[in-house]
């Protein structure tokens, strides 16, 4: 008579190698798979419908423990239960559990790498990062997110609050975001310590109290002819970049980032996507005859350098590729301190490229009758009333070209 029960043994298991299924009984198999892994399961009805649960591989499971685990899930099978959905039951409450002591750092790293995709770039994902390394993680990175409290926050925050109170308003708001995602996760329970209104304000001097802002030094617009001038005595490559910024009243990473891909020379129309705009949409920016003036010299320079590295004229049909203003490395982009470097060459070291912004933006105010929206739109900000920002769809592009032609000529261009 046939043995029901223990008919493997350890022997025949080791030997085994066929690819099948080997019963050792009461519903216990040993799986062998074409490419000879071994493994335990477990098979049985429940409700009428066949079931299988694995219970490990041959390498880590023998044939005793196997058995034992076999003649457990009988064990429930007999009071009525179902092996397998007690199995995932029991995972996920483990799974529960080891969550529930998760530590800050490591909330920190889930909460990037959940959210990054989402972030407009790999700077903006690296700052997040940067920021929490260096001043939370220090102090509260080993703490478990369940038990970190407001003098846990303030450990974090408060040693930098009145010497960089700009990094320590960000590092707040992050925290309280990585334990409002604790919450959302089921990790934490009640008010976020991290919080600002009506909490940690009664602690800490609002950042506005603590120092001013500082803006980005700015030329006279009565001022721009003369300095444009000066930097048309300038070479370099840098030189030019700074020049397309001002005659653009670009963002210097807008400008350093351009690509001439992006540049339209016959429509005289340079499009900037959204991933690399402030805002997260895609920016038109007309071209006065000054700014294609330059741009016309970066691509004889492209054509020349090309022509250099392959020993031959470039083929003058095809178009430059890569980026507009390239610096010492080729096919890479200047640094940011190129332009830096020009203005303190020019003994200009007061300017920043971005304050050349606030020149176009007090030049159109006060010497043009355009309309603030128009300049607004220039500048590529976004629009503050969410009704006006509702009805109006377009990018007034066409009128933002007479604008544009008319900064160049203020500039002396």
């Amino acid at each position: 008579m046939a043995r029901l029960y223990d008919r493997l043994s350890a022997l025949t298991v080791r030997h085994l190698a066929a690819a099948g299924r080997y019963p050792d009984g009461g519903g216990l198999y040993l799986q062998v798979t074409p490419t000879g892994g071994k493994s335990w399961i477990f098979r049985y009805r429940h409700e009428g419908r066949e079931r299988q649960m694995g219970l490990g591989p041959l390498e880590f499971v023998s044939l005793a423990e196997a058995r034992e685990q076999a003649r457990e899930a009988r064990r429930q099978r007999y009071l009525g239960q179902d092996p397998l959905s007690d199995k995932h039951a029991l995972l996920k409450q483990q799974a529960a559990e080891r969550r529930k002591g998760m530590v800050f750092r490591e909330a920190m790293a889930a909460y990037i790498e959940t959210n990054k995709a989402a972030w407009r770039n790999e700077k903006h994902v690296q700052q997040w990062r940067n920021t929490l390394e260096a001043y939370a993680a220090p102090r509260i990175g080993h703490k478990v997110l369940a038990d970190i409290d407001t003098s846990d926050v303030l450990s974090a925050v408060q040693p930098i609050w009145l010497t960089k109170p700009e990094t320590a308003s960000r590092l707040r708001g992050r925290i309280e975001t990585i334990l409002n995602w604790g919450a959302a996760q089921g990790l934490r329970a009640g008010e976020n310590p991290a919080r600002w209104k009506g909490h940690l304000e009664m602690i800490l001097p609002a950042k506005s109290k603590v120092r001013k802002i500082k803006h980005h030094a700015a030329l006279a617009f009565e001022d721009l002819p003369q300095f444009m001038a000066s930097l048309r005595t300038q070479s370099g490559v840098g030189v030019q970049a700074l020049r397309f910024t001002i005659l653009t009243a670009a963002r210097t990473g807008e400008v350093l980032g351009a690509d001439w891909n992006e540049i339209d020379l016959d429509r005289k129309v340079w499009t900037v996507p959204a991933s690399r705009m402030k805002v997260g949409r895609e920016h038109r920016v007309p071209l006065s005859d000054a700014a294609l003036e330059i741009l016309e010299q970066q691509r004889q320079s492209w054509f020349e350098v090309e022509g250099r590295r392959h020993r031959k004229t470039a083929p003058q049909g095809e178009g430059p590729v890569g980026p507009v203003f390239v610096g010492l490395l080729a096919g890479r982009g200047l640094s940011n301190m190129a332009m830096l470097s020009v203005l303190r060459r020019m003994g200009r070291g007061d300017l920043t490229s971005h304050g050349f912004r606030s020149t176009f933006r007090d030049w159109a105010a006060e010497k043009t009758s355009y309309p603030g929206e128009l300049v607004e739109m220039a500048l590529a900000h976004t629009i503050g009333n969410k009704v006006e920002a509702a009805y109006r769809r377009g990018d007034l592009y066409e009128k933002r070209r007479g604008l544009m032609e008319d900064w160049a000529k203020a500039g002396g261009c």
